[in-house]
């Protein structure tokens, strides 16, 4: 098992990759395939996800995290990757540290 690579990003290791799970299935979702079949590194337009899924995408997460977000983050953060870190980021500044709810 590889649980040293891992232990690096530990700390924010289940939020994020619950976040990271549920953009997986999103992106599954509006393209049609499995979420096994989705990469994480790849770009979204890799799978075809043009300005109106990206739109519908950032809608979506706005409702599922309360944010409000750019229209534009689907772009500016290409990758399911990418797009997790930028919205942990994001949650992280508009939450009192420490506090979840």
């Amino acid at each position: 098992m590889n649980s040293p690579e891992s232990a690096t990003s530990a700390p924010s290791a289940a939020s994020d990759t619950d976040l990271r799970s549920w953009l997986r299935t999103r992106v599954a979702h509006y393209v049609q395939l499995d979420v096994a079949d989705i990469d994480t590194t790849a770009t979204l337009t890799t799978y075809g996800l043009d300005s109106v899924y990206a739109l519908t995408l950032c809608g979506d997460i706005e409702d599922h995290l309360g944010l409000v977000l750019e229209p534009t983050v689907a772009w500016d953060h290409p990758t399911i990757d990418a797009l997790t870190r930028h919205l942990e980021e994001t949650l992280a500044q508009t939450s009192p540290a420490g506090e979840s709810g």
